[in-house]
């Protein structure tokens, strides 16, 4: 599902349902991370590492420890660019060389709608509206879901090229829809606060793809080194 929103050369590994199997062990720094944390998230956190060591594996790379730094975004090998994701009965990871891409940003939520009030926090007025006249010609898309896992994933494709926070409410998001049969489409993010320099060049938009298939809704940013 990720893979068909990111470029040939980004290597995408995902896992779909749950059958009680247990994940690959962690790392014991890896297994240091998570070991207060509920069963629940020691096994997402160890699922979704397994994707990507995965990826890493078709790219050539040694399996090794993936230790979240700052902000919780994990620390890719030397040489690598990379996202990670997971929800309810999902996981992904997609990873790319460094020297082909400058960054990577993906995510996947549940289809349905954003608890109350949620909507309110994360978007602009204007992102609102837009979801409403597109509601009207598609009300079979959770639209505010969308959103915000449209917004996730440019935070995740922002971050490893700033190292700086970026609210919900700084990316003014567009979405837009493929004129065919299947719920899927694309997406640009208007940056509302200086961008990233990515090749010599001030970026002041990330473009995205999404769709929405399986009972989830997925989304997916690559940022280019010549923009």
């Amino acid at each position: 599902m990720i893979e068909e929103l990111l470029p040939d050369e980004v290597v995408a590994v995902e896992v779909l349902g749950d059958d009680g199997s247990e994940p690959a062990p962690l790392y014991a720094e890896e297994a240091a991370v998570v070991a207060r944390a509920v069963h629940k998230r020691r096994r997402e956190f160890a699922l979704v590492r397994a994707c990507a060591r995965r990826a890493m594996e078709k790219l050539g790379v040694p399996p090794q420890p993936l230790l979240p730094g700052e902000r919780g975004a994990p620390g890719w090998p030397p040489g690598l660019a990379g996202s990670m994701t997971h929800c309810d009965g999902y996981c992904a990871a997609a990873l790319v060389r460094a020297t082909d891409l400058a960054s990577v940003g993906i995510d996947a939520e549940p289809h349905r709608p954003l608890p109350e009030g949620v909507l309110d926090a994360v978007s602009l007025p204007d992102e609102t509206a837009r979801l409403r006249r597109l509601a009207v010609r598609h009300p079979e898309v959770h639209w505010d879901r969308l959103l915000f896992s449209a917004k996730e994933s440019v935070y995740k494709a922002w971050f490893p090229l700033t190292g700086l926070w970026l609210e919900f409410t700084e990316a003014d998001i567009e979405v837009s829809v493929d004129l065919d049969e299947r719920l899927h489409g694309g997406f640009r993010a208007e940056l509302l606060v200086p961008g990233p320099v990515v090749g010599g060049r001030r970026l002041g938009h990330f473009e995205g793809r999404w769709t929405v298939q399986r009972g989830l809704v997925a989304t997916a940013i690559t940022v280019s080194h010549a923009p």
